[in-house]
């Protein structure tokens, strides 16, 4: 067999959203806070203040440290799947 030519950037980047698509994945565009941005920093800091004078301080934290658990577990579980689907769909 002889050489191919190397696949350009854009030419990867169709090949992985066509894989992806196979998987019964679509591409999705979020828009999110800019953490940097001095309002969000200045708003951040507000609400971590109110945060630190709740009473129930330790008990709100525990109950987002629950429901962070449970997330991460959702998240760990679906890159799981994702990664073993893509490994089998490399098999074939």
């Amino acid at each position: 067999m002889g050489k191919h030519e190397p696949l350009t950037t854009a030419e990867r980047a169709a090949r992985r959203r066509a894989k992806l698509r196979a998987q019964g994945l679509r591409p999705k565009q979020f828009w999110l806070p800019d953490v940097n941005d001095p309002a969000f920093i200045r708003e951040a800091e507000r609400q971590s203040r109110l945060a630190a004078q709740c009473s129930d301080s330790e008990e709100v934290q525990k109950l987002i440290d629950s429901w962070n658990d449970e997330l991460f577990a959702e998240l760990d579980a679906a890159e799981a799947e994702f990664h073993a689907a893509e490994n089998a769909s490399d098999d074939r």
